[in-house]
């Protein structure tokens, strides 16, 4: 199994109801082909650059999910046959790439901690 961010772009979606059946339906074909949907996050509404197929906007949402990369070609040739999914873009998630990502978060996390706790001792002596 490996991980994947997908993008998906659905039109004609006027409620949050609508939004989501159109992506339970479309996260219904990673399912049925074994694979796991790790998270999903609503982007909203947003506006083309420009038009296409007679469309100006479309609501974005970004999944995360595991696959066999075997059956990826399978999952996106369903997709075309999905009308609820206007567009998908599909990524392999890079494992090495995410685990510097993490640590120069934590690293970053870590120094403004430090930084907090130096400015709460000096804070202290001047109090008393």
């Amino acid at each position: 199994m490996k991980k994947y961010d997908a993008l998906y772009i659905f039109v004609g979606v006027n409620r949050d109801e609508t939004l989501q059946a159109n992506l339970d339906r479309a996260l219904a074909e990673v399912t049925r082909l074994g694979g796991v949907v790790i998270g999903q996050d609503a982007l909203g509404k947003r506006a083309f650059a420009r038009p296409m197929k007679k469309r100006d906007s479309g609501a974005y949402v970004k999944v995360r999910f595991e696959l066999d990369p075997a059956k990826m070609e399978e999952l996106v040739n369903r997709y075309h046959l999905v009308e609820e999914v206007f567009r998908v873009q599909i990524l392999a998630v890079d494992e090495r790439r995410e685990a510097k990502i993490a640590a120069e978060r934590q690293a970053r996390a870590d120094r403004q901690a430090r930084r907090e706790a130096a400015a709460q001792q000096q804070a202290v002596p001047a109090a008393e």
